[in-house]
């Protein structure tokens, strides 16, 4: 059984999904990247639509590190409850906004390795970061891309880490980062978890989920 596309065909399905989606981009509100950074590390098992519900306000009161640091945890806490785990996030984002405070003037690093070293941010985040505030080549593994890539054969890995070697191998570099948007767009819009709508999907003459799971069930 076939387990991954060939380079050809990975470029024709990521030329069909650039059609389908053109202006695809972080769904995140943001304006700088501290915003970014405190809202990316929100959305972890969350959505943007609730992320951007809380940082519409929170972002209007505290727009610093020094600002988040008068907040205490628990008041941090009431602000994003809405949230999924917002106690251990809220713990993070001040240990987080104290270590940009002390080292970087209040600045965020621009390097992957300097961010994944923050509390509450991984590679998925650091690589947020860097792709949507400064402009750097990269793709963040979300549960979308995870999901999109390996169902249709852009990848084939069972993890996050070896699913982003292999979407950087059978990639150019130069479309990393909106691969990783389009690849988002797609599951979110058509490639859902649970139902994907693959009858609306311009992807099935490559999709190899498609063409291995679904296909011959269709009467």
């Amino acid at each position: 059984m076939k387990k991954k596309l060939r380079k050809t065909e990975i470029n024709d399905v990521l030329e069909i999904l650039k059609e389908l989606y053109p202006n695809a981009e972080s769904e995140l509100d943001f304006t700088n990247p501290f915003e970014l950074l405190i809202a990316t590390i929100l959305s972890a098992q969350s959505t943007d639509k609730r992320v951007n519900s809380v940082t519409k306000g929170l972002f209007k009161e505290y727009k610093s590190p020094k600002d988040f640091l008068s907040l205490k945890q628990g008041e941090l806490e009431e602000k994003i409850k809405s949230i999924g785990f917002y106690r251990n996030k809220s713990k993070n984002i001040l240990n987080t906004c104290r270590i940009l405070v002390e080292e970087y003037n209040s600045e965020v690093p621009k390097t992957r390795e300097e961010l994944i070293k923050l509390p509450g941010v991984g590679r998925k985040t650091a690589n947020v970061v860097i792709s949507n505030a400064f402009g750097m080549d990269a793709i963040a593994v979300d549960t979308h891309v995870f999901r999109v890539s390996n169902r249709i054969g852009i990848a084939n890995s069972d993890n996050v880490k070896d699913t982003e070697i292999d979407l950087m191998k059978n990639i150019e570099k130069k479309l990393w980062s909106d691969a990783h948007h389009w690849l988002i767009f797609h599951g979110r819009r058509i490639c859902k978890a649970r139902k994907p709508k693959c009858e609306e999907c311009p992807l099935t003459d490559y999709c190899l989920y498609y063409k291995n799971e679904v296909k011959d069930n269709i009467k």
